[in-house]
């Protein structure tokens, strides 16, 4: 396996040089040069592994050798160790073995140390980074967040040796307990966040203008955590390739529909991986909301990024996705292909809010602001469809990371994580930051 660029497949480099370096000489995003199938026999044998040992294995066909077979079984033990369940709003957990008759499943992929589903990526990723660095290495990590990618990379490079990771944030842009997650990870850390007085659109352009400049990026040893480093994108196939297993094993004879709240395409990417891969994955729908650029291309086959406006589902405020020129490089810019693959449809704040109180109130099941996006756009295509499916809604993050705005909508209090009541007694180390690339410059020399 090698990789890519996607504006210019002459340039290729290993899994590592790809992880490190983030993007190719020619600023494209890499790309893997081959997605690995599986036989019916094979997928069977991945299905009844637990989830670590089966991100493993299918880590192997996305590395290069630097990585043993024992080195990615470590790696993916001691990232995944919390769980990954489907359960339905009334408690129960999807189980293959007893097929009760169940269609409206939530993935809970926020059970991880930042309770949410950046923490797949972002372990993944930092392990993988320190098992490549060399004693003598000091990489700095460059990184811009609409509210969970920063806190799962700073807690997943955090003490690390030979790493300094700069954390973008936009200044109103996040959540409280967002916020305070990214910055209380302690004074004389090596995570530092910078609070920018700008939109997200603002800090994901520093960050690219970052590494466009050669010789700041040479100087500093940058490396992106975001999703524009394929390191981000290929550990997300992994849970969608296991848990698709584990539907289909329990539903055999319904098609299999995954709903994703949307922003920088970089979920939807992995999952298109998996589905790739052979996961019994018939298709995928994706909620955005009022930033919806990707939406009105799978409508009118036409592609226009415009600037982000901020919403209640503040993480998905991304007015110009990383992901969506990998998207066309997996299906070949064949736009009818995708619409076979991908549907749709965004939707407002006020609808966001109508649905997370009615599904609380009938259900008890309170969801996050990105969640109930995925929900309502689950069901706005079963609205849409004349076929009974399994479905089951990407759920991203801990309703309680939004408790101030969960708890005004659906009257009621939500429950508080241990890991979030010891948060909000951290001291708040904040940095104010302009969104100008020599603002950023001199952050990273430390004149700042």
């Amino acid at each position: 396996m090698h990789y890519y660029s996607h504006s210019n497949p002459d340039l290729t480099s290993s899994f590592g040089e790809a992880l490190l370096s983030s993007l190719a000489p020619d600023g494209g995003l890499y790309m893997p040069s081959e997605i690995p199938s599986f036989t019916l026999d094979e997928m069977a044998k991945l299905g009844a592994l637990p989830f670590h040992a089966c991100a493993a294995k299918l880590a192997r066909h996305f590395v290069d050798d630097r990585f043993s077979d024992e080195d990615l079984e470590r790696i993916c033990e001691d990232a995944y160790n919390f769980p990954v369940p489907m359960v339905t709003a009334d408690g129960y957990v999807l189980d293959p073995a007893l097929n009760e008759p169940r269609n409206d499943f939530f993935l809970e992929l926020f059970h991880g140390p930042t309770l949410a589903f950046k923490d797949f990526a972002a372990r993944f990723m930092g392990r993988s980074v320190s098992h490549l660095s060399g004693e003598n290495d000091t990489r700095t990590i460059l990184v811009a967040t609409s509210g969970d990618t920063g806190g799962a990379i700073g807690y997943s490079f955090l003490n690390q040796p030979g790493t300094r990771v700069f954390i973008l944030y936009p200044e109103g842009g996040v959540s409280a307990i967002q916020e305070q997650q990214l910055t209380t990870m302690g004074k004389r850390s090596n995570v530092r966040a910078l609070r920018v007085t700008g939109s997200f659109d603002d800090c994901q352009a520093l960050v690219k203008a970052a590494f466009a400049d050669k010789d700041l990026t040479a100087q500093h040893n940058l490396m992106s955590a975001n999703s524009i480093n394929v390191g981000r994108v290929v550990p997300q196939s992994f849970y969608y390739f296991w848990t698709a297993l584990q539907a289909r094993a329990a539903y055999p004879q319904r098609p299999l529909v995954f709903s994703i709240p949307s922003g920088n395409l970089g979920n939807l990417t992995g999952g298109l991986i998996a589905k790739k891969m052979g996961a019994p994955i018939d298709r995928f729908v994706v909620g955005h909301n009022a930033n919806d650029p990707f939406i009105d291309y799978l409508r009118s086959g036409e592609y226009t990024p415009r600037p982000s406006v901020p919403t209640l589902s503040n993480a998905m405020d991304i007015g110009r996705p990383n992901n969506f020129p990998r998207i066309l490089e997996l299906f070949d810019g064949d736009i009818k292909a995708l619409r076979k693959a991908v549907w749709g449809a965004s939707f407002t704040d006020e609808q966001t809010m109508r649905h997370m109180r009615r599904y609380y109130n009938e259900t008890g099941y309170a969801m996050c602001p990105h969640t109930t996006i995925g929900h309502l756009a689950a069901q706005a295509f079963r609205e849409d469809v004349d076929i009974d499916f399994t479905q089951i809604t990407v759920a991203t993050a801990h309703p309680a990371k939004f408790h101030s705005e969960v708890e005004r909508i659906i009257h009621d209090d939500i429950a508080m994580p241990n890991a979030l009541k010891k948060l909000k007694k951290k001291t708040p180390y904040i940095t104010e930051m302009k969104p100008e690339l020599a603002a950023l410059s001199d952050m990273l020399s430390g004149k700042a």
